[in-house]
């Protein structure tokens, strides 16, 4: 009985402590809710008002950093002026939006306009002849930007009255810098559409008066020479194919479209047929090409004597191609890897086949670092355009060859952005005694040096 009693004793205890805490919880909860929405409509007052205050000195800075922008744009670096215009912009919206969603009245003095003065290219025009500016900005010397107003100016007359050394300007700067439109109109004094429609009648001008640069019938003997220092001869180009990226899926579920181009050993481009979508197969690239029709059809091209090799071989003119194509009687590829193991012959005209395919990869490698508009990905509404625009950027490459202009910070990086299978079909019998003629040749020629 006694244990039963001190049991029931210590049950009572702990049902008096359970009350208790029962007790006090009911009184912090009814409460709690009223303290905590006070706290949190004073946070929230705190922070308006602390916002409130800074929100004008936000927008003071960000006049005076577009104040010195504007004094000191001609003195700034593309890239500098464009990443401070950018920044200035998107801080403008962020403020505005800021002070809509605090419901802040609008200041009582707002910052004053920047002050009228004559635009950025009118104020450039006044630098002399050879200012590096020049190139800074247009990636090209006042003489050439000269000659290229010359020849561009007829075309340029619908343009009217902007100016054509301003068009000519405004496209080089887009290309240059991939400056979007807000930013010419702002250099140019003109609305976007306006900058929109230069752009793409100088580029279809560049295309009208500049394509005799595409040299590969007019000059085929300066080609051939050219190639023949580096112990190709008879050799009239080399073949390949490079992806340009889209921001879109437009042309196809990759986002990018093909550009197969044939360049000659100082790496200008001599035939650019742009504009195929990804999924084309190489072969079928090829046979869609003006240049196959051109030498299959018209036999316009590749229609030259054929080339006496010291060993009494004789070989006909011929252009180099990657593995991805099938060897023809005028295309010859490297030899195949795949099913046995090469003689050193095979080897040595591979290596020199090797190094004759870099010439491709540079040259396009060149045109996407001076000409950044095209090395970027493309936008999707402008997707028609870019294979003309793509044409164009090669043929302002061969007219600064031309000038002897060199690319600023020449070396650039040669990066695989493209893989194809090897050609897995019949290849041409008469294009395999070619190219085992000149592999020889080749073998014998390393062997002498």
């Amino acid at each position: 009985m006694a244990t039963t009693g001190g049991a029931s004793k210590r049950t009572k205890k702990k049902r008096r402590k359970t009350a208790k805490r029962f007790k006090a919880k009911p009184k912090t909860e009814l409460i709690e809710p009223e303290t905590t929405l006070l706290r949190s409509s004073s946070t929230t007052c705190h922070h308006h008002r602390h916002l409130s205050e800074l929100i004008p000195h936000l927008i003071s800075t960000t006049s005076a950093a577009h104040s010195f922008l504007l004094h000191h744009d001609l003195h700034l670096l593309p890239s500098q002026s464009l990443t401070l215009e950018s920044l200035l912009s998107s801080t403008a919206i962020s403020l505005t939006n800021l002070h809509s969603l605090l419901s802040l009245p609008l200041p009582t003095t707002p910052p004053p306009p920047p002050p009228q003065q004559e635009n950025w290219f009118h104020r450039f025009l006044s630098s002399p002849d050879y200012d590096p500016r020049w190139v800074q900005f247009f990636n090209l010397s006042k003489p050439s930007f000269t000659l290229l107003l010359r020849l561009l100016t007829p075309s340029l007359t619908s343009l009217h009255p902007l100016p054509p050394n301003a068009a000519l300007a405004a496209t080089l700067f887009r290309l240059a810098h991939a400056a979007p439109f807000s930013a010419i109109s702002r250099r140019f004094t003109i609305d976007s559409p306006t900058a929109c429609r230069a752009f793409y009648v100088v580029c279809k001008a560049i295309v009208d008066n500049l394509g005799h640069l595409f040299e590969f019938n007019s000059d085929i003997n300066r080609i051939i020479v050219g190639f023949g220092w580096i112990s190709l001869p008879n050799c009239c180009g080399v073949l390949g194919i490079e992806k340009f990226e889209l921001d879109g899926r437009s042309m196809d579920e990759s986002g990018s479209l093909f550009v197969q181009a044939l360049v000659d050993s100082e790496g200008r481009f001599l035939d650019v047929s742009a504009g195929w979508p990804h999924g084309e197969r190489p072969k079928d690239l090829l046979k869609k090409s003006k240049l196959f029709s051109g030498i299959e059809n018209s036999k316009e091209y590749l229609n030259g004597p054929p080339f006496e090799l010291n060993n009494g071989n004789s070989i006909p003119q011929y252009i180099l191609g990657k593995s991805y194509y099938p060897v023809l009687p005028w295309l010859l590829t490297p030899f195949s890897e795949k099913n046995a193991e090469l003689s050193s012959v095979q080897l040595a005209f591979n290596d020199v086949h090797s190094k004759g395919m870099e010439l491709v990869g540079t040259a396009f490698a060149k045109v996407k670092k001076r000409w950044k508009v095209v090395g970027k990905k493309w936008k999707e509404q402008c997707i028609e355009a870019f294979p003309f625009v793509i044409v164009s950027c090669c043929l302002l490459h061969n007219f600064l060859i031309k000038c002897s202009e060199v690319l600023p910070n020449d070396n650039v990086e040669l990066r695989r952005n493209i893989e194809f299978p090897e050609f897995d079909g019949e290849d041409d019998e008469s294009g395999k005694r070619t190219r085992d003629a000149l592999a020889l040749h080749l073998s014998r020629v390393s062997q002498r040096v």
